[in-house]
């Protein structure tokens, strides 16, 4: 047996997998970046995976549930950033969220147990409440929409 080869282990250096020593490493591109997504793929898997909410998790799974969510994201927040403009605001905050939700009948539907701290009611007066002569006004608007 040689001396040289036991002097360093008999082995070559270990580097990446199947990756020449000291050669230049490729970039690495994330699921998230694959599927044109803003929303976290890897993260969302782990997270599919620690929950348990299966014994296993396909691949498509959590690329397919990101993808849910970053457009259920995007629409709550163009909603809420046209309240946020129709009350003449530059900032969302958590009442142009109730006021989007609330005003958008599937939304609504989605989020209808939901509670939005510091988000208020939705503005409305029952007809009863209001004066006789808006009533009948109201009232009149109201059948003169219909004939």
């Amino acid at each position: 047996m040689d001396v040289s080869s036991t002097a360093t282990g008999g082995k070559a250096k270990k580097g990446g997998a199947g990756r020449k020593a000291g050669g230049p490493r490729k970039k690495s591109v994330t699921r998230s970046v694959k599927a044109g997504l803003q929303f976290p793929v890897g993260r969302i898997g782990r997270y599919l995976k620690k929950g348990r909410y299966a014994q296993r998790v396909g691949t498509g799974a959590p690329v397919y549930l990101a993808a849910v969510l970053e457009y259920l994201a995007a629409e709550l927040l163009e909603l809420a950033g046209n309240a946020a403009k129709d009350n003449k605001k530059s900032r969302i905050i958590p009442r142009h969220l109730l006021l989007a939700i609330r005003n958008d009948e599937e939304l609504g539907k989605l989020l209808a147990g939901v509670t939005i701290a510091h988000g208020g009611v939705l503005p409305k007066i029952h007809s009863v409440l209001l004066p006789k002569k808006a009533a009948e006004k109201a009232e009149k608007a109201a059948n003169g929409l219909r004939g």
